[in-house]
Parts: C-alpha cells; sequence; structure tokens
C-alpha cells in the first residue's frame, strides 16, 4: 500500500499549509471538488500534467481517512 504522505504534504508556502498534491500547487479539497463536480481522472491528468495518476489515488485515500477515524497528518515513525 502507498504511503500517501509521500503524495500529499501541507504547503506551508501557500495556500495557507492546506494538503497539496507534490510537484502541483493543487489542493486535496480543490481535486475533490473538481472530482465532485463530475470531472474525470482523465480530464484532471490531461487538465493538470504535473498532476500523476498515483497522486490521485493518493487524494482518495487521504479524502477516506476521516471515515476510518485517522489524524490528517501523523508523525513519521
Amino acid at each position: 500500500m502507498m504511503d500517501r504522505r509521500e503524495k500529499i504534504h501541507p504547503d506551508s508556502g501557500s495556500l495557507s499549509g492546506q494538503p497539496v498534491a507534490r510537484g502541483t500547487r493543487l489542493s486535496v479539497d480543490f481535486l475533490l471538488d473538481l472530482l465532485a463536480s463530475g470531472w474525470s481522472e482523465e480530464q484532471l491528468l490531461d487538465s493538470y500534467p504535473n498532476l500523476k495518476r498515483d497522486s490521485l489515488r493518493a487524494v482518495y485515500a487521504f479524502a477516506a481517512q476521516p471515515a476510518r477515524g485517522e489524524r490528517a497528518f501523523q508523525p513519521r515513525r
């Protein structure tokens, strides 16, 4: 299983520290909003060339963690 922390991180330099897809300035919230409004993965990947498919999988995992009772960012061990 992929460690989503490799693909999603809080960006303290911009976006008020919101979690973003690594290598982009695309916040998790922004990507989830686009998906919820009907965008497909292919549309996202075509529109944002720096976004990778495995980063989208990390976005899904990040979004699912509250349902599992996990904290957004836990210290690495």
